[in-house]
């Protein structure tokens, strides 16, 4: 099936089927990793034709999503002469998506690029919005730029080689998406099991159509589209406190999730129940849903980090009951420090 976005500046595809064949009258550079490509990479270029094609393979992990990777990525495209009729294919998770977006972005001030998902985090999530970005020491994502693909395309094949801890991760998403917006999918998804084939299927289908939906309606994150980030305000702390390297994205933010149910309960936006049911649901797949805070006062103080907070308030998205979110920047410290203190 395919989806489409339609924005003030562009519009494109997200392709949900097995893999098209991509023809491009230009020079084209793949982005990925040694994981993805020892097991797809023969696949990708079976379907690619190109006037040149070319790969640079990235080290895999969090942890090297980092400006001196941003530059291996450059100067391949430097070597090999790109102009501004190439284009940049993302080929592996969220990871890569997101340097290979963003170098686009900035090479000779912005080519195109393409999204091909690996994982089931970027298929439903990362791949969808044109968010970009590295990591640097401050925090996650803080370097980056709105930089939309020119097309989407989601083949659950890929998904085959995906290890436990990497579904579970795109899990996750999943939930956070049917906690903030849909109800009704939440019901859903505590009666049908995701490691079945169509379901996860019917799953993806609906989380990108959500996410399509989220964003046409606010590309930059000037509204609606902040409730996405449910579960990403405690969750990029703590990715941040453990040098994005003891826990998946997804991990991080299926505790991030736990964490704002817990602030949402006691200032009365979510029920008991609804929180332990979110936490019931994350728990069924094996993902990680509690944390040791060291410091409350260090973790508190890492929120003003992220991106979301502004000056001296820090915005948080709170679940209001399943299928709704409030977005808020009025939570009282005092609040926040008696959560953490329970973590």
């Amino acid at each position: 099936m395919t989806v489409n976005i339609t924005l003030p500046s562009t519009s494109y595809d997200i392709y949900i089927d097995k893999l098209k064949n991509i023809k491009l009258k230009s020079k084209v550079v793949v982005v990925t990793n040694p994981t993805v490509s020892g097991f797809h990479l023969p696949y990708l270029l079976s379907k690619l034709e190109a006037n040149e094609v070319s790969v640079v393979s990235v080290p895999d992990g969090e942890e090297y999503k980092t400006m001196e990777t941003l530059e291996m990525i450059l100067d391949h495209c430097f070597t090999h002469k790109l102009n501004r009729s190439s284009v940049l294919i993302a080929f592996g998770g969220g990871v890569i998506g997101d340097m290979t977006g963003f170098a686009a972005s900035i090479y000779q001030r912005g080519i195109d690029f393409i999204q091909i998902p690996t994982t089931l985090l970027s298929q439903v999530d990362a791949s969808v919005g044109g968010k970009t970005g590295i990591n640097n020491k401050f925090g996650k994502n803080l370097i980056g730029a709105f930089h939309q693909p020119r097309e989407v395309n989601i083949d659950p094949y890929f998904l085959t080689t995906l290890p436990k801890r990497e579904f579970g991760a795109g899990v996750a998403e999943i939930i956070k998406m049917a906690v903030c917006f849909s109800g009704e999918f939440f019901e859903w998804l505590l009666l049908n099991r995701l490691d079945n084939e169509k379901n996860i299927a019917k799953a993806i289908e609906k989380s990108v159509k959500t996410k399509a939906y989220v964003v046409s309606v606010d590309e930059k994150e000037q509204g609606l589209r902040a409730a996405l980030n449910y579960g990403h305000t405690f969750g990029h702390v703590i990715e941040n406190e453990t040098n994005y390297s003891k826990y998946l994205h997804g991990e991080a933010v299926g505790i991030g999730m736990v964490m704002a149910n817990s602030l949402a309960v006691k200032i009365g936006l979510l029920s008991e129940l609804q929180a332990k049911s979110i936490k019931d649901l994350l728990d069924s797949y094996e993902i990680p849903t509690t944390y040791k805070i060291d410091n409350v006062e260090d973790f508190y103080n890492h929120f003003f980090l992220d991106k979301k907070s502004l000056d001296d308030k820090i915005k948080f998205i709170l679940p209001l009951g399943i299928g709704d979110v409030k977005i808020t920047d009025e939570i009282k410290k005092s609040d926040v420090i008696e959560v953490l203190k329970g973590f």
